[in-house]
Order: C-alpha cells, then sequence, then structure tokens
C-alpha cells in the first residue's frame, strides 16, 4: 500500500510517497518553483510576433516572457494511420493580435519563454480529454485485448463527436458509471474555459491553473492503492479533506520527514553514486542535453564466467536504476552504459527487465533499446518540471 507524506516548513513543502515504507517518489517546492510551475496551465493568449522561418509564433500570455508556439501545435491533431499530416504556413493559422487559447506543455526557463498548444488536455483519474479532435486512444499498460475493446466501446458511446480522449491505465476493470463521471467532470471543466476564452476581453489571462503535485498525485495513484495521507499544515489539511472524500487523512504536529526517517532516503536519492547488493554500483550524471548512467562491476567478481557475472550486475543495476528514475523523476533523454555482454540473448533480458520495471512508473517511458554503440536509449516525461 501507499502512504503520502506532505512535511511543511517555513521555507519549503516536501512530497513524500512511500510504498510499504520505502520512497519510490519525492517533490519538493518552495516559493519560488512554486510559482514558476506552470505546465498544464491554460491562458488566453494574444499573438504577438509571426516568425515564418522557424514556422513558429510568440504569444503574450501574461508572464514575463512571451511563450512559444510551432505551427504543428496549432492545427488540429489527426489519427496519422488515417490522414495524412499536412502543415501549413504558419501566417495561414494565425494572425498577429488575435486572440488563442493555449496550455503550457513546457515551462519557461532563463533561456526560453513557454512551450504552448493548442491541443488541450484535461486530465482525469481515468480519462485524458481533448477537445476539438476525434483522436481515441488507450493506454499501452492494458494489455489485455478484450479489455482495451470494452473500455474503446464505452468511451465511443459516451464521448462527444467533437472530442477525443486517452483512456488511462487506471481505467482497467472499472465499470461505464464510473468512467462516465470521472468524463462528465473533465466536460463540465472544458466547458468553463471554453466559455471564459469566449466571453473574456482580449487581454492575456489564465483560464485554468493546472493540478498541483499532490492533486496530479492522487490523480494519478489508483484510491484503492492508497492507504492514508499524512500532512502537518492544518490549512492544506483542510484543503485535501475538503476534496478528498475516500481516502483516510491524518493531521499530526510532527516533522513527517523525522518521523519516518525519510530524510535519509531523501539524501541518498541525491547522491552521484548508488552501491548494488552484488558489489558493483551505478553513476548518475545529468548533463544538459541528456542523464547518462554508467554501470560498473566495482568489487564483484563473480564465481561463474565472465558474461554470466556481468548479466548479474547488468540485472541488479536495471532494477535499481528504473528505481532511481522514477525516485529522481529524472526526465528527457536518458542513456544507460551497461557492462558490454557478448550474448544477444542476455540483451534481450536486459531489456524486457528494464520494461518490465518501468511500468510501475506512472511517467510515460519509451525504451528505445539499444544502439550501435551499445548503449541503452530511452526517454521519460517528468512528472514535474521543477523537482529537485
Amino acid at each position: 500500500m501507499i502512504d503520502i507524506k506532505v512535511n511543511k516548513n517555513l521555507e519549503s513543502k516536501t512530497i513524500a510517497v512511500l510504498e510499504n515504507g520505502k520512497l519510490i517518489e519525492t517533490y519538493e517546492e518552495n516559493k519560488a518553483n512554486q510559482e514558476a510551475r506552470k505546465e498544464g496551465n491554460i491562458y488566453l493568449g494574444i499573438v504577438k510576433d509571426i516568425v515564418p522561418g522557424m514556422q513558429a509564433a510568440f504569444i503574450d500570455i501574461g508572464t514575463e516572457k512571451n511563450s512559444f508556439i510551432h505551427a504543428k501545435d496549432i492545427i488540429p491533431q489527426i489519427d496519422e494511420k488515417k490522414e495524412k499530416k499536412v502543415e501549413p504556413k504558419i501566417k495561414d493559422v494565425i494572425k498577429a493580435k488575435e486572440k488563442i487559447l493555449v496550455q503550457i506543455q513546457k515551462d519557461s526557463n532563463e533561456k526560453k519563454g513557454a512551450r504552448i498548444s493548442t491541443h488541450i488536455k484535461l486530465t482525469g483519474k481515468y480519462i485524458i480529454l481533448m477537445p476539438n479532435t476525434t483522436i481515441l486512444t488507450i493506454s499501452q499498460k492494458i494489455e489485455n485485448d478484450k479489455e482495451r475493446e470494452r473500455l474503446t466501446n464505452i468511451l465511443k458511446n459516451i464521448l462527444p463527436q467533437d472530442m477525443g480522449a486517452i483512456i488511462r491505465t487506471a481505467t482497467e476493470n472499472k465499470n461505464e458509471d464510473v468512467i462516465k463521471k470521472d468524463l462528465d467532470k473533465l466536460l463540465k471543466q472544458w466547458e468553463q474555459i471554453r466559455n471564459s476564452f469566449e466571453n473574456s476581453k482580449n487581454e492575456p489571462q489564465l483560464l485554468y491553473k493546472g493540478p498541483s503535485i499532490l492533486e496530479k498525485i492522487l490523480i494519478d495513484i489508483p484510491t484503492e492503492k492508497i492507504n492514508s495521507i499524512e500532512l502537518n499544515d492544518s490549512k492544506e489539511y483542510q484543503e485535501i479533506q475538503e476534496k478528498i472524500k475516500d481516502i483516510k487523512i491524518i493531521l499530526t504536529e510532527e516533522d513527517l520527514l523525522k518521523k519516518y526517517d525519510i530524510e535519509k532516503q531523501i539524501e541518498k536519492a541525491k547522491q552521484r553514486k548508488i552501491w548494488l547488493n552484488c558489489g558493483g554500483f551505478i553513476t548518475i550524471d545529468p548533463t544538459e542535453a541528456l542523464v547518462a548512467i554508467d554501470v560498473n562491476s566495482g568489487k564483484y567478481t563473480g564465481k561463474s564466467s565472465l558474461e554470466e557475472t556481468t548479466y548479474k550486475v547488468n540485472y541488479e543495476a536495471t532494477i535499481e536504476i528504473a528505481k532511481q528514475i522514477r525516485l529522481r523523476d529524472i526526465g528527457g533523454i536518458i542513456i544507460i552504459d551497461y557492462i558490454d555482454m557478448k550474448k544477444q540473448e542476455n540483451k534481450d533480458k536486459i531489456e524486457n527487465l528494464l520494461k518490465e520495471e518501468l511500468k510501475k512508473d506512472r511517467a510515460k517511458t519509451q525504451v528505445e533499446g539499444f544502439t550501435k554503440l551499445n548503449l541503452m536509449e530511452l526517454t521519460r516525461k517528468h512528472i514535474c518540471s521543477h523537482n529537485s
């Protein structure tokens, strides 16, 4: 079972997700990064500058820096398996000074403004609603063909004609009433956003604030898997009580990081080198372009052949790497430099193990496999863009 601890002090807030007492996710918020995080927010924006050479435009959404939008993020989404995608010229799809409804896909940084899109997504517990498209997809983590067909048919029957959706993993084995309730809530949200956009003056403004880190966790993790939420801040405790009815909520005056010995686990998660039980170790090195993870045999010599020894270290490393990627909320391109294996059979086993372990992660991951240089390549989308 999963327990969520929300520890607040004068300077920051730490959200720790524990499974059977072990830390599996952690997020740190302070005033600066809380204000900086705008991913998921929906704005009324005003087109400022169109840059034909880049097939892009800069949009004023009321933030310090103008946001950036590409032509492909303006034209309606289509099912590319059924239709051929044609990208028109940017100047043919938007005009300077017009208002535009956009959602932040990637937060701004010191160098660039936020990356935005007109392809709005509203996330519920079971459904991700995609207005203005008819695309209907289902989570790849739902593997049973009959269940996939059942859920797809349910959505086809209850989804409005001009709406698309993604069926989330948590929808598996849920009945139509539960799914419809979630969908109706999202449709109501969309109606409010659209009405606000149509009835507002032509000036940049926030129309919808995306879920907080804690709200996102509670949306993503199935309710039946959450044992309790424990907080040490009375104001946040009251807010959560008003929103959540099916989960045990506890208020305490104690420092939760000390009470549950979470500080040591968080500190360990920040270390560059992580030792494996076998005596090998991995190192994690973030760069601007990607995160490099190196596997080393360390003290482990093994008692059998070099290939079996290598496989043993790589096997343990794979389990730990999947755990660390989730714990540190590592996003973007990830390259793993395993110890070289001669047998293709062993490479396949390691790749399949990595895919299996990453299924525990609620973030979207894509394992690309071993490259020609024998490096494992994968991508992962951040759960929270400002995680420490």
